[in-house]
C-alpha cells in the first residue's frame, strides 16, 4: 500500500489532534485555569473538547469521516480561540519572561493557521494523488 501526500498529512493532523486531545487528560490542571472566566464548568469543559480533539484527530485520519471531522475541528478551534487569548492575558498579568508571551503571541495565528489546515481536508480532493516515495 503505497501513501499519498494527502493520507501523511490527514495522518499528521490527525495525530497533532489526538496528542492535544489527551493532554486534556493527562494534565487538565493549567488548562482548566486558562477556560474564560465567564463559561461554566471549566473542568467539564476541557473534558468535553478532549473528547471533541481525539475523536476529531481519529476522524480526520478515515478518508469516509474526514470531512465531517474536519468540519467539527474547525468549529472547535474557533470554540477554544478565547482560551488562547486568555492564556496570553494571564501570562501578562504575571509578568513572566517575555519568551513566554512572545510565544503566545505567536500562537494566536498559528491557531488561524490550524484552522485553514482543517479546512483543507473539507474539501474533495483535486487531481491525480501524489505519492510519497519511499
Amino acid at each position: 500500500m503505497s501513501v499519498t501526500r494527502t493520507d501523511a498529512a490527514r495522518i499528521a493532523f490527525g495525530t497533532l489532534f489526538i496528542c492535544t486531545g489527551t493532554l486534556h487528560f493527562v494534565a487538565p490542571a493549567y488548562l482548566i485555569t486558562i477556560v474564560p472566566s465567564y463559561l461554566p464548568a471549566p473542568g467539564v469543559l476541557v473534558a468535553l473538547s478532549g473528547v471533541a480533539e481525539i475523536a476529531g484527530g481519529v476522524g480526520v485520519m478515515i478518508p469516509r469521516t474526514q470531512r465531517v471531522a474536519a468540519i467539527g475541528l474547525v468549529l472547535l478551534l474557533v470554540a477554544v480561540f478565547p482560551a488562547n487569548v486568555e492564556m496570553l492575558r494571564l501570562a501578562r498579568g504575571r509578568g513572566g519572561p517575555a519568551w513566554v508571551e512572545a510565544v503566545l503571541w505567536l500562537r494566536l495565528p498559528l491557531q488561524a493557521l490550524l484552522i485553514w489546515w482543517a479546512w483543507l481536508f473539507t474539501q474533495p480532493s483535486r487531481g491525480p494523488k501524489k505519492h510519497l516515495r519511499g
